[in-house]
């Protein structure tokens, strides 16, 4: 990465510190002794992990600082407010430290060559708990000290080979000389001539004119030494971005032992120290950017956090014994699956099967990777499709905050790249690579997409594979990859006319196609019934809200907060993975066939395919509805009343939404019959590039010639989706434009 500037952090070579050679300096020995010394129940921690990296050739060694600060406070402040000098010195410690560890009895200037040559770095990584700082509020104060930030990777470069130690010859006379580049976010970048010396200062020999010309040196690339070196872009969390801004991103620049660690859509804790660089455009501009720096995180250590949300190093869990023996308590008292239901969104009135389902939605069912290597997805994906004011964002926004990992994105304003991935161009190395969307982001968590009915149609064909393989595959720009994508999809949307027309069949109330609907494992199409018992209760319930009452009344607080669900979810997540028992596979069969059968007769009685289909698709979202309500009492196996529950659920959802819309008092071929002579007598009355009013077509068919105003409204749908008609004026003109 060439255009970086060097900054003074923790691999420098220590000559700046005024002593002499043979004689270390106090931190030094301090940290020496610290490494050979600590120990916790009769356990040399360092030593015995010195011991063991070294014996795999990993020069590595990682320190927590809890363990310094209990054995000598001031190192510890030391390396949290000057890290870039005390962490030179404490990886000179570990070679000392390592060497003494292997070559014990090495007496001998030779022995010392050997093991000099056997351990010439260690890198020392330090784990801290110290309190985490979000990207905002990172400033001057902050520059060259310890930082922890949260963050998401969003992409990270290839390994580069950065000079360490460089072995030059000139090519006048042939002298050779060695170079250490400060490390920094690139030092020498790729191993160009850019910070070499310009002039050869060897003596002459004696008697000879010595005539070396400017620039002279080469590098002896066999003799010079290098290590890894990456660059990864750190963003915000999206949770963590205030309302109306754009997420901050940060450089990290890692090296050696902690390159090649994460991939795009990893969620992790970086540890490293705010240092600036001057970038390649700042220097380019002359002396108008020459005080400007870029900040930079020169990289640590880097934690893992896992998907149930717990931060490892690289992998862990955190969830205390009493955690878990609280959890276990809910698991397992009455009416559990009820309660959590009841308090997932409190405020918002009655819709308790859309809550379950939702519920169901969180904890997800079982993932399984079969002996063909093929992978089927244990996340559950439901789509709302309603009437306006039936409260689905609202829903939305809550598995926002109640999901361990979430994403909330509108339709309108998500395009396919931001949805998936996007392939940018690096300023600097021109290099391209990868930044993940939303999906990505979201990886082992949620998805909750609003106005899914308006985004494009190429946008939303664009998330078929994600929600189904759980994969994205992006073939641009030279480069071909796979995404993960594991996570489940929660979308809202309006039907066709703005509000659901009882009159018409599912099929033209929802303007998708069967290949997106039948990725969905419950469909719930969500009604505001005119009913006065029910529209009194809501408004008592709305007005209780709005009056600050809730507090008296308990309608707007669920029984359980919403961080002790978060945790919840994490916890099963993480601990459980149901299967099924031989009882409730019998079961799934025989009630799959039962549903293929309903429908097959539904179709067969209404003599047209069904708009939302039951396929096998759905008899694996049954099972993993099932598993999800194992999931949520802990259960490791999945008995028969959980397949009862997923089969009500289901049939309360997509099944209801399958055969809705049935008309009532006509029978289906009759309805054809008339339809058939409507599209004749108005193709007739109405030639191509003529135009008229909805209203006087409803006079003269309806009540002239006494068609009924169903079938009317059924041909022109027909008509305007094969191109015939199109409507104008919130649909009361009707145009003829094709055949």
């Amino acid at each position: 990465m060439s255009g970086f500037e060097a900054d003074h952090v923790h691999a420098v070579p220590v000559h700046s510190v005024h002593q002499a050679p043979d004689q270390p300096s106090e931190i030094e020995r301090s940290l020496y002794d610290f490494l050979m010394q600590f120990r916790t129940g009769g356990v040399f921690v360092y030593r015995d992990q010195l011991r063991a990296n070294l014996l795999l050739k990993q020069y590595f060694l990682e320190v927590d600082l809890r363990h310094l600060t209990l054995y000598n406070e001031e190192l510890a402040h030391a390396v949290q407010n000057k890290p870039g000098e005390t962490l030179a010195l404490f990886e000179n410690a570990a070679v000392k430290a390592a060497r003494n560890i292997l070559y014990p009895l090495a007496q001998s200037d030779e022995a010392r060559a050997d093991a000099a040559r056997e351990i010439a770095t260690m890198q020392v990584a330090i784990k801290s708990n110290l309190n985490l700082l979000q990207f905002r509020d990172l400033n001057a104060d902050t520059l060259t000290k310890l930082v922890r930030i949260p963050g998401i990777v969003i992409s990270a470069s290839v390994l580069h080979a950065r000079a360490t130690k460089l072995h030059l010859q000139c090519r006048g006379c042939g002298n050779t000389q060695t170079v250490y580049p400060p490390s920094g976010m690139g030092g020498l970048g790729g191993g160009g001539d850019r910070g070499l010396p310009r002039t050869c200062e060897a003596p002459a020999p004696d008697g000879q004119q010595k005539d070396c010309p400017l620039d002279p040196f080469m590098i002896v690339h066999a003799k010079s030494a290098f290590a890894d070196h990456q660059i990864l872009k750190l963003q915000e969390a999206p949770d963590m971005v205030p309302v109306g801004e754009l997420p901050r991103h940060m450089m990290l620049s890692a090296d050696r032992y902690l390159t090649g660690r994460v991939v795009p859509g990893s969620r992790v804790i970086a540890t490293g120290v705010y240092s600036t660089f001057q970038s390649a455009k700042n220097k380019s501009k002359g002396s108008a950017g020459a005080a400007t720096r870029n900040p930079y995180l020169r990289l640590i250590n880097i934690e893992l956090q896992s998907a149930n949300g717990v931060t490892g190093s690289p992998f862990g869990t955190a969830f205390s014994p009493e955690e878990e023996e609280e959890f276990m308590h809910m698991a397992r008292s009455e009416g559990f699956y009820e309660r959590f239901a009841a308090s997932v969104a409190p405020s918002i009135f009655g819709s308790v099967d859309i809550k379950k389902a939702i519920t169901c939605l969180l904890f997800g069912g079982s993932k399984k990777i079969l002996p063909d290597g093929l992978r089927l997805r244990g996340d559950i994906n439901v789509l709302l499709l309603g009437d306006p004011g039936t409260a689905k964002s609202q829903l939305l926004k809550f598995v926002e905050k109640v999901a361990p990992i979430a994403v909330y994105t509108s339709g309108k304003g998500s395009s396919a790249a931001g949805l998936t991935a996007a392939v940018q161009r690096d300023a600097i190395s021109r290099e391209f690579y990868l930044e993940g969307g939303a999906m990505v982001l979201a990886d082992t968590g949620v998805v909750c997409i609003d106005e899914f009915d308006k985004m494009r149609d190429e946008d939303r064909v664009a998330i078929h594979e994600a929600m189904e393989q759980q994969t994205i595959s992006i073939a641009k720009a030279g480069i071909t990859t796979m995404l993960n994508t594991r996570t489940s999809v929660l979308a809202a949307a309006n039907p066709i006319w703005g509000r659901y027309d009882d009159g018409k069949s599912a099929g033209e109330n929802i303007d998708f196609q069967t290949t997106i609907l039948s990725r969905f494992d419950m469909i719930f199409i969500v009604k505001d019934e005119h009913n006065e018992q029910r529209d009194r209760t809501i408004a008592k319930h709305v007005m209780s809200i709005h009056m600050n009452r809730a507090n008296d009344t308990q309608e707007a607080t669920g029984e359980i907060d919403v961080a002790k669900m978060k945790r919840y979810i994490a916890y099963c997540k993480a601990k459980c993975a149901p299967r099924i028992s031989a009882e409730a596979a019998d079961l799934l069969g025989s009630h799959f066939v039962g549903l293929r059968k309903q429908v097959h007769q539904m179709e067969r009685d209404n003599d047209e395919r069904s708009a939302i289909p039951i396929t096998i698709r759905q008899l694996e979202a049954i099972t993993r509805i099932s598993e999800a309500l194992a999931k949520i009492t802990l259960s490791p196996t999945v008995q028969a009343h959980h397949v009862e529950e997923a089969m009500r659920l289901f049939k309360f959802s997509t099944m209801d939404a399958a055969t809705a819309g049935s008309v009532d008092g006509i029978s289906r071929t009759e309805l054809n019959d008339e339809m058939t002579k409507i599209e004749k007598e108005l193709k007739r009355r109405l030639p191509v590039g003529w135009s008229t009013s909805y209203q006087s077509l409803i006079r003269e068919f309806v009540t002239q010639q006494g068609y009924s105003s169903h079938a009317l409204d059924r041909t022109l749908f027909v008509l305007e989706k094969r191109e015939i008609v199109r409507f104008s004026g919130q649909k009361k003109v009707v145009h003829r434009v094709g055949v």
